[in-house]
């Protein structure tokens, strides 16, 4: 079932608020799903990073042999065995260790292309209700700013991570085998490191995670400014927009020094921390040589043993902030893949029998907007339209004829009521289905960046490229078409900058005809043409409609005349229904439309 508009802004705020409540790793664990599939790479990785600690960790001990042995030895001849252990090392550390650094950098590379697929697959799922309440740019700086956090943490941060917490481990146990009394001095010294990473970590997630909101709030920012830049220019407001973006980024800055400085502060005790606890420890050790309870190779095993040890410690701080950051950027991933689309398809669709015919009924269909549930935007609403029948909505602006569209390709769902498509409730169809038996032309049609003929085959791929020039003619776009330097390869820019407002509608228009579908939806389609290409285009839909069920939104009611059948909306209502002398004849709202806009019209034509 879908949700109705209540439940899913309540979706969307319970989310925001367990965001909130969360002061864990623990929204680490949603990754866990990401990284199963790859667990034999992760457990490659992992044998590489113990082999490559364990070399580490075996290092003092060669020291210290080289410099109790080697060092004392009187022939010079007998002094190369001492030294061949470090070399031997040290090839194996290099070879263990760009192994771990492949994998690990592989397994963070795959995952987050695996979760930047997710959730934009995830989004191109959800229904428009989702984006009245959610920026587009908020979702792309997810996309892009988040991911990076974690592909950060996943690829390089948990690998540095888990060899830093084995090095700190293992050199804890060389400590007490090496000196009990040295290894509490530097106990005590991890101690006191740990004791900033408890107060400051927490500060650090919070002020990582309002550093991400400030950055998306920026990127949604300048991705709405850069989309209606044209408007922004023609009413000279550049410099407005200037100022919003500067605040934008300028508060994203303050958070992210803010964050900064805790960190710096953070690191600063830490590194005091340890290397005060080495020079405690060499000064202690250093007495205990010249006593002659210890040896020097012991005392230098000792140090880099702490050295490891402190290091480890020091690494983990700084580790510590990134998983940190990484737990808010995986929060808001997962926000986003956890809410649920308001049209959901049904476990078990029915199909819609073929052929398709493309006829509609809505029996009582009210329906409120998610973001205006105080109003109804379809109030008890019946309308059928029959196998073939093409019928035109007319009414003033929020009549709620749109809504008709939205509802008819179920990007939404009543709140009661039913609507029917071919004598199926539409609740029980897969909504992809549905609307591959339905084509539409929006009054401002979307054109996507790439080639002409790229826009014209959008809603059937397989088209051939003779069917994509038949509806270009039909559409009345073949002219202009042919007269570009590329033709049907021409680039057209993002949105289609580089076409006319009457060219972008002929495209779409040319869509609509290719991909013929049995109900088509038309948005009054030819009211950015001209007189000229208005009549060639009439002409191609008048072909395109024969046979097919059509719904047209009618603002110029010049162009619906002909039709036999005209409805009256208003207030989310149907007042009445007839042809154009019928409604006229009647009086009432159609009248006083039709009166206005053909005594302006031959006003103006005198």
């Amino acid at each position: 079932m879908a949700q109705t508009g209540a439940e899913f802004a309540s979706d969307v705020q319970r989310v925001a608020a367990a965001r909130a409540k969360s002061r864990s790793l623990r929204p680490l664990r949603d990754l866990l799903p990401y990284l199963m599939p790859y667990r034999w790479r992760i457990v490659t990785a992992l044998v590489a990073l113990l082999c490559s600690a364990t070399v580490s960790l075996l290092v003092p001990q060669a020291l210290r042999i080289m410099i109790d042995r080697g060092f004392h030895t009187a022939d010079a001849a007998r002094i190369g065995p001492y030294f061949l252990p470090l070399v031997i090392a040290s090839g194996l550390l290099g070879i263990f260790t760009a192994v771990r650094f492949y994998y690990v950098t592989w397994i963070g590379e795959r995952v987050i292309a695996d979760i930047r697929k997710a959730v934009f697959d995830h989004v191109l799922s959800l229904t428009p209700a989702f984006f009245e309440i959610t920026r587009t740019g908020e979702v792309l700086s997810r996309l892009t700013a988040d991911t990076t956090l974690i592909q950060t943490v996943i690829g390089s941060s948990v690998s540095v991570a888990m060899r830093n917490a084995v090095m700190l481990v293992g050199g804890l146990a060389l400590l007490f085998a090496t000196s009990v009394k040295l290894t509490a001095i530097v106990l005590a010294a991890v101690l006191l490191v740990l004791l900033p990473l408890i107060l400051f970590g927490r500060w650090v997630r919070a002020l990582s995670r309002r550093t991400q909101d400030r950055i998306a709030d920026t990127s949604a920012r300048a991705s709405e400014t850069i989309n209606a830049v044209q408007t922004v220019q023609a009413f000279t407001q550049e410099n407005a927009e200037r100022g919003r973006f500067s605040r934008a980024v300028e508060l994203s800055f303050d958070v992210s020094i803010l964050r900064t400085r805790a960190r710096a502060v953070m690191t600063a005790v830490v590194i005091f921390a340890i290397f005060s606890s080495i020079v405690g420890v060499a000064y202690v050790g250093a007495h205990d040589v010249l006593a002659q309870t210890m040896t020097a190779g012991l005392l230098v095993q000792f140090i880099f043993y702490a050295l490891i040890v402190g290091l480890g410690v020091g690494a983990l701080s700084e580790i510590w902030g990134d998983l940190q950051r990484a737990a808010g950027a995986s929060e808001r991933l997962m926000e986003i893949l956890r809410i649920e689309p308001e049209v959901k398809v049904p476990l078990h669709p029915e199909r819609v029998p073929q052929p398709a015919r493309g006829a509609i009924a809505f029996h009582d269909v009210t329906f409120r907007y998610p973001s205006r549930l105080e109003h109804a935007a379809l109030d008890d609403f019946s309308l059928e339209v029959k196998l073939g029948e093409a019928i035109a909505l007319v009414g003033p602006s929020g009549a709620g004829k749109t809504t008709v569209f939205q509802l008819a390709l179920r990007f939404y769902a009543p709140q009661s009521g039913t609507i029917l498509f071919d004598g199926i409730d539409m609740a029980r169809l897969d909504p992809a289905e549905l609307r591959h038996h339905i084509g539409l032309v929006a009054q401002d049609p979307v054109i996507f960046s790439g080639t002409i003929a790229d826009n014209i085959r959008y809603g059937r791929h397989e088209a051939s490229d003779a069917k994509v020039r038949e509806a270009a003619e039909a559409a009345a776009a073949a002219e202009f078409i042919e007269m570009l330097p590329m033709g049907y390869q021409s680039l057209v820019g993002e949105r289609g900058t580089t076409l006319s407002g009457g060219q972008r509608q002929r495209l779409a228009i040319a869509r609509a005809i290719l991909r013929d579908a049995p109900l088509l939806l038309l948005d009054e389609a030819t009211s950015a043409l001209d007189a000229e290409n208005e009549r060639l285009v009439q002409t191609g839909l008048t072909n395109l409609m024969a046979g097919r069920t059509t719904i047209v939104i009618a603002h110029r009611l010049a162009t619906i005349q002909r039709l036999k059948r005209i409805v009256v909306m208003d207030e989310g209502r149907v007042l009445m229904e007839g042809s154009h002398a019928e409604l006229v004849a009647r009086g009432g709202l159609y009248a006083r439309l039709a009166d206005l806009q053909f005594t302006t019209g031959l006003a103006r034509a005198g």
